[in-house]
């Protein structure tokens, strides 16, 4: 099979590649695309490097670098989407920006997310109607955030055959799993919303639910990040555990207050991070990239969100949440569960059909799927209670906001897309937000007129 990587100079690649290398994956060819060249010699040089350590001086799939991306993506199999428009230095002005305001500045929640999503959304869009074109038969599996704002968009062009991966919830389901001291393999976790807000409503063993049992224990509670990051009498009164991002709004005031008092936001953190992977110094041209890049890898892990941790006196991330293999074994494993219908529950960001009751058949949900030959078809999940269900349909109101302030370039929409979000407390603040962006960033400036 090939397999195009969108964003092929992306930090993370290497994890997708070490997967797709140390499983029977069936891809024999992966093709790099990438805007920035820079960026795909520097992760190229890892996966050489690998290359040349792993037995009999080759590991994993013949790998290709192309610069077109009708090329890059006709005939293909599976396409992994992973850009991020307007970089790492575009993410770090949304963040400054919206702190600025006094608001959360956050890359996929409230303000920071909308104003990635609208330069995004249109250059998604565009990406899909040339996989539509040239590959008509490929699969696209969407890690590009805002994830669940940017799939919905591409559906609109590509139908089922597009479907968003994020590793929170898996992360959360293994975090859980420990502190039960079960097997993942010998649990269902119920877990419904939409990506980045979303909730585990139910852990069942043996067809009993022992979720209650975590609820009412201090010390298995206080032994995993989310557990210590909400605390024992919030998730006792909530009755679920939420994604780690619900942290932005339950305790906004808590997380801005961090996030002001931070020496740098977390793009500021992995811009000037990441320079000593994607720029290395003179000499290290003939050797070191893939230490290099593990060890900028590890100290990502280390740091992911850092602000958080401390507002809520979490401490340090566990080592066991510091290998990696998240998104990519997510990845690996939707591949394989198509291509070799290979039956498999996934929890997925897929068009709803009737799974979440409340929301329309093509608002884009995150649920546990069934994944075979034909796609994933997302499992009815049930009503969730509805402070929950508010706040999801709050939020999926603002996502497709920004998706037609995309399309239509109108500055009034975007305003109003912001506006709308249940974390942006102020016409007049989403009015600046866009201005200070628009003055900023031309990536913006390419699709937002003012109006």
């Amino acid at each position: 099979m090939r397999l195009t990587i969108l964003g092929g100079g992306g930090f993370r690649v290497p994890l997708v590649f070490r997967a797709l290398a140390g499983a029977d994956s069936g891809v024999d060819t992966v093709v790099l695309h990438d805007t920035d060249a820079a960026r795909v010699r520097a992760v190229r040089a890892v996966l050489d490097e690998r290359a040349r350590s792993g037995p009999g001086g080759r590991v994993g799939p013949e790998l290709i670098v192309e610069e077109d991306l009708a090329s890059a993506v006709r005939g293909t199999d599976f396409v992994f989407s992973a850009i991020r428009v307007g970089g790492l230095a575009g993410r770090s002005c949304d963040e400054r920006t919206a702190l600025g305001q006094g608001v959360l500045g956050q890359e996929t929640t409230g303000a920071g997310g909308v104003l990635y999503g609208l330069r995004t959304v249109p250059v998604a869009l565009r990406l899909a109607e040339v996989v539509a074109a040239e590959a008509p038969d490929a699969w696209v599996i969407n890690f590009t955030n805002p994830a669940g704002m940017v799939t919905e968009a591409m559906s609109s062009v590509l139908g089922d055959r597009v479907i968003g991966i994020c590793d929170s919830p898996v992360g959360l389901f293994r975090r859980v799993a420990r502190a039960l001291g079960v097997s993942m393999g010998d649990a269902w976790f119920d877990y419904a919303g939409l990506n980045h807000l979303g909730w585990l409503r139910r852990v069942l063993v043996g067809g009993r639910d022992v979720l209650p049992e975590l609820l009412s224990a201090d010390d298995a509670l206080g032994s995993f990040e989310e557990g210590k990051l909400f605390g024992a009498p919030w998730l006792r009164t909530l009755g679920t555990i939420p994604n780690e991002y619900l942290y932005y709004y339950y305790f906004t005031r808590d997380a801005i207050a961090s996030a002001q008092a931070a020496p740098a936001t977390r793009g500021e953190f992995l811009l000037e991070q990441q320079s000593a992977f994607y720029t290395p110094s003179p000499g290290d041209e003939d050797g070191g990239a893939a230490s290099r890049w593990d060890a900028v890898r590890r100290e990502r892990e280390a740091t992911y969100m850092a602000e958080s941790r401390e507002a809520a006196g979490v401490g340090d991330r566990e080592a066991v949440d510091l290998d990696g293999g998240g998104y990519d074994r997510v990845a690996l494993a939707l591949m394989r569960a198509i291509a070799a219908d290979e039956r498999a529950t996934l929890v997925l960001n897929v068009r709803n059909r009737s799974a979440l009751p409340g929301l329309d058949a093509d608002a884009v949900v995150e649920v546990p799927c069934i994944v075979g030959r034909n796609g994933a078809h997302p499992l009815a999940a049930g009503a969730l209670d509805p402070a929950a269900a508010a706040l999801v349909a709050s939020v999926k109101a603002t996502e497709r906001a920004t998706i037609a302030a995309a399309r239509s370039g109108s500055r009034r929409a975007a305003v109003a897309a912001l506006a709308s979000h249940p974390l942006v407390d102020s016409v007049t603040t989403a009015e600046r937000l866009v201005e200070a962006e628009l003055a900023a960033l031309p990536e913006l400036r390419s699709v937002v007129v003012r109006d």
